[in-house]
């Protein structure tokens, strides 16, 4: 909680990020808060631990999972209250403020997915940023499911 207010504190290691990602996905990446980058490499790399087998593009979606929440700043109060509750919002029209804030809250896998494909990165890593929130049969989706909901 505290990071949701001083962004400063977080430390992603991009240089290890970056140097897994694709050219198209490391400009997506370095363009997340800092406080994003350095949760996805806090899942990337516990992937890394659980499964030292994970694919590569596991990894370089559990970099990128978080990336639909990029198309526009948090201000730090949203930050806190999108987690303690997001009411059910359609994904469009995107809207300002708090409702858009939902809105990256609540489809942010589709978002991501979205700029992944229309950057040329990885079709099989959007496919598992789509999926991370609903795998529905994808183990490695569900994977990444399971880690970020610990982190």
């Amino acid at each position: 909680m505290v990071r949701a207010f001083l962004p400063a504190l977080a430390k992603a290691d991009d240089q290890w990020a970056e140097a897994l990602l694709s050219p198209e996905e490391a400009g997506l990446y370095c363009a997340m808060d800092p406080r994003d980058r350095h949760h996805a490499v806090v899942v990337a790399r516990a992937i890394l631990a659980e499964q030292p087998s994970a694919s590569r593009e596991l990894l370089r979606a559990a970099l990128l999972h978080d990336v639909g929440k990029s198309t526009a700043s948090y201000r730090p109060l949203e930050r806190i209250l999108v987690h303690l509750y997001t009411p059910a919002v359609p994904p469009e029209p995107r809207r300002p403020g708090l409702m858009g804030a939902w809105q990256r809250n609540r489809h942010h896998h589709c978002y991501g997915a979205a700029m992944i494909r229309a950057a040329g990165g990885s079709a099989r890593v959007a496919e598992i940023v789509f999926r991370h929130q609903d795998p529905q049969g994808d183990e490695e989706a569900a994977l990444l499911k399971r880690v970020d909901e610990r982190y």
